[in-house]
């Protein structure tokens, strides 16, 4: 899942913060558990869940979904410059219900939701790469989404669609050192995930997603590096996706590759880490073709071999950094390979998520490719 799985849920555990909302009765205290397991946990019945297949109706659905737990809007991407620079870049938004609570008196004050984003970039030429993030509580307009259009913002970061389609979406981040302003116009119809946007993430239920992507978006623009500006163009990736629910006790982390291939199709797949080290049989995920049909792809359709290790000199955990990935009921063979190694995002809660680059091979015919890859739970 592109973001893949309850990413989010990890995150606000490691944060040994405490926030503050307004409810009827007054003001109320809400500790973020610094431990893993309560936000983990998918047993709260006071929040929705995840257990069937529903109807997206959009541009509600790219909105808020409050009676939820947790919800991400994801953008990565590849791009470069006209004389062939390349850089990868991410920002994410993430919101997070403090209490199941939905009928609070009206006020700009008032909020049990908090946001969370993420913006990161790769300049690949210099080796660098470049973090920041952000939070905020929702009252008063300071982080938010809206149902009437795809708008989504913390602060002056934000995603906002710029046609009446919602497939055009502008993205705007500003840190110290680094920027970008770019424009998305999809390629491509929306595509679900899962079973018509159904996601199960393992066999409990409610251990699932509501989960749609749009997986080649033509992206135009400029970003920023200090005092250097830099129009360009390229390729994003936009993955949305809700839920209450979380891992399963035995998955501790995942791999999710999100791949952009030459013939003008994509591959979005995820698989499972378990603490027993045994094959998780939740992995999953799916081929979208250039003339938008789709083949889902279970475990056992999809075999991962990695070939080399990183260890980030920041945190000292060892990542995979290169992998072969096939599919042979496809014919497909993949070699892929970071851009750069050091893409490890030194947030909150630690992960790796990078921009990558693809050769292989489909029908023994030569095939190449981008995207990115998220690796998260390594120790």
């Amino acid at each position: 899942m592109r973001r893949l799985i309850f990413w989010g849920l990890m995150m606000a555990a490691s944060l040994a913060l405490s926030w503050y909302w307004w409810g009827p009765q007054g003001t109320h205290r809400v500790e973020l558990d610094t431990t893993a397991d309560s936000l983990l946990s998918a047993e709260n019945e006071l929040f929705a869940k995840v257990l069937k297949p529903r109807v997206f109706i959009f541009p509600q659905d790219h909105g808020p979904h409050p009676t939820y737990r947790i919800e991400w809007w994801y953008f990565t991407g590849n791009l470069q410059t006209d004389i062939r620079r390349k850089f990868g870049y991410e920002l994410t938004f993430f919101r997070f219900a403090l209490t199941p609570e939905q009928n609070m008196t009206p006020s700009k004050w008032r909020a049990n939701q908090m946001y969370m984003a993420h913006f990161a970039l790769t300049d690949v030429d210099n080796k660098k790469f470049y973090t920041d993030e952000r939070f905020s509580r929702a009252g008063n307009g300071l982080a938010g989404a809206t149902t009437e259009k795809y708008h989504v913002w913390l602060y002056d970061w934000k995603a906002e669609a710029i046609n009446d389609s919602h497939s055009s979406i502008a993205l705007y981040a500003k840190s110290d050192a680094f920027s970008i302003a770019l424009q998305l116009d999809s390629e491509k119809e929306i595509a679900l995930q899962g079973v018509d946007g159904f996601s199960r993430k393992s066999q409990k239920a409610g251990n699932a997603s509501y989960y749609y992507s749009y997986t080649r978006m033509a992206t135009t623009g400029h970003i920023q590096i200090k005092q250097q500006t830099f129009p360009i163009t390229g390729s994003s990736w936009m993955d949305r996706e809700w839920t209450s629910a979380a891992l399963s006790a035995q998955q501790i982390g995942w791999d999710w590759f999100a791949l952009q291939l030459s013939d003008h199709s994509e591959l979005m797949f995820y698989r499972f880490r378990r603490k027993d080290g045994k094959q998780d049989n939740n992995n999953a995920g799916a081929l979208f073709y250039a003339d938008n049909a789709k083949t889902m792809l279970a475990f056992s359709d999809v075999d991962i071999q990695v070939l080399d290790y990183w260890k980030s000199p920041h945190s000292n955990i060892r990542y995979p950094s290169q992998w072969h990935l096939s599919i042979p009921g496809q014919g497909l063979e993949l070699d892929i390979s970071p851009l750069i190694n050091d893409q490890e995002l030194n947030v909150r809660y630690r992960y790796w998520e990078g921009a990558v680059h693809i050769t292989g091979k489909k029908n023994g015919q030569a095939i190449s490719g981008q995207g990115y890859v998220e690796l998260t739970g390594y120790q």
